[in-house]
């Protein structure tokens, strides 16, 4: 089983504290780096052998990583020279994925099972496989459906409910053929052109634990509740 983590992005919004580390490696409860967790799961799921694109500090990523081999992977790496989008830098290294491989966004942290995202993804006929989680927005309005001036129906202070992406994805390759590598391919393109081909995704649902440290504050949030969700989050690794 072979996972692609991303982290080459440059961070911006977690700003300071990204200005000396890429954003995958800012420590979570002064001990572990998000990504070092992030292949500790994985090496427990049972995957092996991981690629991680590189761009912004890369080097710091690949000085501290190494080979993978302190987490029982054999870890090598992909560089971004100019931001190619989340899809984008899979199609540079093309002829070293397998069939079906896991792609995840490198700064997440999540209970998620990545190998049932993968397993299932190969046991489908889909062509991407996106791990879900819902969301609930609260609209502290009244909220107006209008239609030519006319008011024609009202909701007091709704909810909505939705689902959102994760960053983790089961891929096949052959998904990506049309592709040109080296141009940039975003999550949202790719999305679009399957929607469009009606091929569409399939959706992984989950409900575990999940936190996509973007800004400061998910990172405050990620560093107080690390103790209590450690053993859940480490678990068998």
């Amino acid at each position: 089983m072979h996972a692609v983590i991303l982290a080459g992005g440059k961070g911006v919004r977690l700003r300071p504290y990204t200005t000396a580390l890429p954003k995958p490696l800012v420590p979570i409860g002064d001990q572990h780096a998000i990504l070092e967790i992030v292949l500790r799961q994985l090496a427990a799921a049972g995957f092996t052998t991981v690629t991680i694109a590189i761009g912004h500090l890369g080097h710091i990523i690949r000085a501290y990583v190494g080979n993978g081999a302190r987490w029982g992977l054999r870890v090598g790496y992909a560089t971004e020279d100019s931001p190619l989008g989340t899809m984008g830098p899979l199609l540079t290294m093309m002829d070293r994925l397998p069939e079906h491989f896991l792609v995840m966004n490198g700064d997440i942290l999540t209970d998620l099972d990545f190998a049932s995202v993968l397993h299932g993804h190969q046991q489908s006929d889909a062509p991407l496989t996106i791990a879900t989680y819902a969301r609930q927005v609260h609209i502290d309005f009244g909220v107006l459906t209008t239609d030519n001036s006319r008011v024609v129906a009202f909701t007091e202070k709704p909810k909505i409910d939705y689902r959102v992406s994760m960053g983790v994805y089961g891929v096949s390759r052959a998904t990506l053929s049309d592709y040109t590598p080296g141009l940039p391919l975003g999550f949202d393109e790719l999305v679009i052109d399957l929607l469009k081909s009606e091929t569409p995704p399939r959706a992984h649902n989950f409900d575990g634990y999940w936190l996509d440290i973007g800004r400061p504050d998910d990172y405050d949030r990620a560093n107080a509740e690390f103790t209590t969700h450690r053993s859940l989050l480490l678990k068998g690794a």
